[in-house]
């Protein structure tokens, strides 16, 4: 059975809110690893499997090198989170996203900072399938509240 639109939006719905939990636990200006460690507490005690600090290895005209990249979190196996604790979002980060999904094969990223007064500000969504496409959270926000489920492409 393969992961259908709704899987995924329901997985991300589920992603969210357990990211706000911490948020609005944490606040804004901690280091990115203390997000990370209570976050991953928080899909435990909601029975969300997730990994954290998942190696990548770097593959480089079909040799493997002696480096990997980090994903901060993958969700479930589908889902990968880049956790950032910053000032300002910048395009350097959602590069860093993207190029994670191209090289994990994944179809789904959150790019989440918790440096945000209010957390939906601080997320971002990119899809693997058109890598210069953008969702914007506030739409996700929105729909998921209006009980309709999107998936932005």
């Amino acid at each position: 059975m393969s992961f259908t639109e709704k899987d995924y939006n329901n997985l991300t719905e589920s992603i969210i809110n357990c990211c706000i939990d911490v948020h609005k636990e944490l606040g804004p200006g901690l280091m990115e690893s203390v997000y990370e460690i209570c976050l991953m507490s928080v899909f435990k005690k909601n029975n969300i499997f997730a990994q954290k600090q998942v190696l990548l290895p770097v593959v480089f005209k079909g040799e493997t090198l002696d480096k990997e990249f980090i994903i901060d979190i993958l969700v479930d196996d589908k889902i990968v989170l880049e956790l950032k604790s910053v000032e300002n979002i910048l395009p350097v980060h959602e590069a860093q996203l993207v190029t994670y999904l191209k090289l994990s094969d994944k179809k789904l990223g959150l790019l989440i900072n918790f440096n945000v007064a209010l957390l939906k500000n601080g997320i971002k969504r990119k899809i693997n399938v058109n890598l210069n496409s953008v969702c914007s959270v506030n739409s996700v926000f929105k729909n998921l509240y209006n009980e309709k489920r999107i998936f932005c492409a």
